[in-house]
């Protein structure tokens, strides 16, 4: 079971019952924010991609910068990195961050969306607990001709940090959530792409 699908929580949105009528308001948004998130919890990690077998003349592999139609500061660099340095540790293809004539072929990302959600809150003080990242992409993997080797136009991937209740003890852990899921799309997408899902 993924780490999202055990943190995810259904009961904590249906707690208001028989509270005060003031309080409807924020627990029918709760129930709310659990219909549109019970989906994403429920289907883990999104591949609907096709492949077609990597060629035997590919030995160099183009991987430029991912776009990133989102205001996420960064995001499109982890990203990038975290598929790079994969690609490089679990194959013999020679990677590269340019395209052009020296690559056999490309590989392609855009960050779509990101979204952030509290999935808890703390009872004493109301602030969040912990918060879901949920990022969108889509990839494509061509070769030197433009023939689509693997693409993927839906992955959606998701994150859950805790937020510190110590305000003096604060620490962001945005960015290691960030991170880690980089490192989860990366081992996703190159299992893919390399084993044909």
């Amino acid at each position: 079971m993924s780490r999202m699908a055990r943190a995810y929580a259904p009961a904590m949105f249906f707690r208001g019952r028989g509270r005060p009528p003031h309080t409807c308001l924020f627990h029918s948004t709760r129930l709310f924010a659990a219909i549109l998130i019970f989906p994403l919890a429920a289907c883990g990690y999104h591949s609907a991609g096709h492949t077609n077998a990597i060629p035997q003349d590919v030995r160099t592999i183009a991987i430029p910068a991912f776009v990133n139609q989102t205001h996420t500061y960064k995001i499109e660099q982890m990203l990038t990195a975290a598929v790079v340095r994969e690609m490089g540790t679990r194959t013999n293809y020679h990677v590269i961050s340019k395209t052009g004539d020296d690559a056999d072929a490309t590989l392609r990302g855009t960050v779509l969306s990101t979204y952030t959600t509290p999935l808890t809150y703390d009872s004493t003080t109301g602030r969040a607990a912990s918060v879901l990242v949920v990022i969108s992409m889509k990839v494509s993997f061509s070769d030197k001709q433009g023939k689509v080797l693997y693409q993927n136009p839906a992955y959606l991937f998701r994150e859950q940090y805790e937020v510190s209740r110590d305000p003096s003890n604060f620490l962001e852990e945005d960015t290691p959530a960030m991170q880690r899921l980089s490192r989860d799309f990366a081992q996703t997408l190159v299992s893919n792409i390399l084993e044909g899902f």
